[in-house]
């Protein structure tokens, strides 16, 4: 059916426009606003960050269960320290929620995302950040496809490989992590510090 039906993809912010775009962001600072924040940071889904539990976090990393997560498998995060600190903040504004982002008991609805890029104007999904992270990698970086789609927590397509990839790159991934939220922070990647510094 996929061959025959037109695919359409979801709506994606250029990467280049990805730092202002979470500039913005910063001068808002409801709940939507952080959680729309930290999905990007994460390149996570949307309905995995929405049902994200405080219990999910430790040691910097957050391990989404496999109930969750669209592959059945569970998934380890690397949080870096932007990451970090939406949660603290979050916490700040609902101290007693069981939940990462949430007002109350429960947890916010799949539209605050939505609702807030549409008030914002841009033109763009929630889940199109996972295609700008993605396009980033691929275009500016020297990461590697496996840690990228390991990030994305996207599953291996070729059965051989699958059953011999056993490992899942977690340090890699958090270099390749710290790396985007330097980028979405507007800081200058490492190696350009490094050159710098050499001169």
């Amino acid at each position: 059916p996929e061959k025959i039906s037109k695919v359409e993809h979801f709506r994606a912010l250029p990467y280049i426009e990805v730092p202002a775009f979470v500039t913005s962001l910063h001068s808002r600072t409801a709940m939507a606003a952080l959680s729309l924040e930290f999905l990007i940071l994460t390149a996570a889904r949307s309905g995995e960050v929405l049902l994200a539990k405080r219990n999910e976090v430790q040691d910097s990393c957050w391990t989404i269960p496999g109930n969750r997560m669209k592959a059945g498998r569970e998934h380890k995060v690397p949080l870096c320290s932007r990451a970090l600190a939406l949660i603290s903040k979050a916490e700040e504004l609902n101290p007693s929620g069981e939940y990462l982002f949430s007002l109350g008991k429960r947890p916010m609805s799949n539209m605050v995302m939505t609702q807030l890029l549409r008030r914002m104007n841009a033109g763009v999904t929630a889940h199109g950040f996972r295609s700008s992270f993605r396009d980033w990698v691929s275009e500016e970086t020297q990461h590697s496809r496996e840690v990228a789609e390991m990030a994305l927590a996207h599953t291996i397509g070729n059965k051989v490989e699958s059953a011999y990839r056993r490992g899942n790159l977690f340090e890699k991934r958090r270099r390749l992590m710290q790396d985007w939220e330097d980028y979405c922070l507007g800081k200058p990647p490492i190696a350009s510090l490094v050159s710098l510094l050499v001169a």
